[in-house]
């Protein structure tokens, strides 16, 4: 999976994250004899065993639900020629023209700058909680905040994916508009309104875990947005209500929305009857 020969690219912060999508050409599968397809799905299979045994490498195997695509792939790894790679081998893995791409998304796993600072929530617990300044109690909740921080900075930059069986992809871009221009608003508005964004968000806590990378330079919108759930109802619940927020209503654009379901390989072959 790796070549020697090629050093590798990592980012000085952040892993690189690849959705890919793919619609079958079942009449491409069809001239298949039964064991060269018993050899593809195998080839496939191993594929994946590999890439997930790489370190700090991530790899999910979606049925997606829409016929938008039927097969997706959601790919977290540090090495862009890792990342390559197995795009171009999970590609080909099934066969020649058999899985076409209908849509893929390049992005980097990112720490919000928006974020509260250590300052900032001194001064909360200072003026708005009547906390005195370096008392024990103070300092319990200093350290309370910034064990937080470092949980919520490591998840965000070097996540774990949920074995959640929901899956939700789109992207994302900020309005550029002459009416509303997002990156006109000085820094601490949109910090204000991010931070009431984000405050959305966090009412989801053990129902959506959302995964928010930057693709900014790196593929045709801004971030890209991937949301884990247990069903489908607290996606449409949590995209429905940030859809009211300033942040989406005034300066949001979104792209496709992508549903699928993590499923083992042997039962996404079985589901889509290769």
């Amino acid at each position: 999976m790796t070549d020697p020969r090629t050093p590798p690219l990592v980012p000085e912060q952040g892993w690189h994250c690849l959705h890919l999508f793919y619609r079958i050409e079942f009449g491409q599968w069809q001239l298949l004899n039964s064991d060269e397809q018993r050899q593809a799905k195998t080839r496939l299979a191993e594929l994946v065993q590999e890439a997930r045994a790489l370190e700090s490498t991530q790899l999910l195997t979606l049925s997606m639900v829409t016929p938008k695509a039927d097969f997706g792939f959601m790919l977290i790894t540090p090495d862009l020629h890792v990342a390559n790679r197995i795009e171009k081998q999970l590609s080909l893995a099934l066969g020649p023209d058999i899985l076409v791409p209908v849509y893929s998304y390049l992005s980097l796993t990112e720490e919000s700058e928006y974020k509260t600072s250590a300052e900032e929530y001194a001064a909360i617990l200072e003026n708005e909680q009547k906390i005195e300044g370096g008392s024990d109690e103070f300092e319990k909740a200093m350290t309370a905040f910034e064990e937080r921080m470092k949980h919520y900075r490591h998840e965000r930059v070097y996540p774990t994916l949920p074995d959640w069986p929901v899956v939700c992809f789109y992207n994302m871009s900020k309005r550029r508009g002459e009416q509303r221009n997002w990156y006109s608003l000085p820094y601490e508005e949109r910090r204000r309104l991010m931070l009431g964004h984000g405050a959305v968000g966090r009412q989801y806590a053990g129902k959506v875990k959302q995964l928010i990378t930057g693709s900014t330079g790196l593929d045709d919108a801004e971030w890209g947005v991937t949301l884990f759930a247990r069903d489908t109802f607290q996606i449409k619940a949590i995209v429905y209500q940030m859809r009211f927020d300033p942040v989406s209503a005034d300066y949001g654009d979104f792209g496709e929305f992508f549903i699928g379901l993590q499923l083992p390989l042997d039962e996404l072959f079985r589901r889509l009857q290769l």
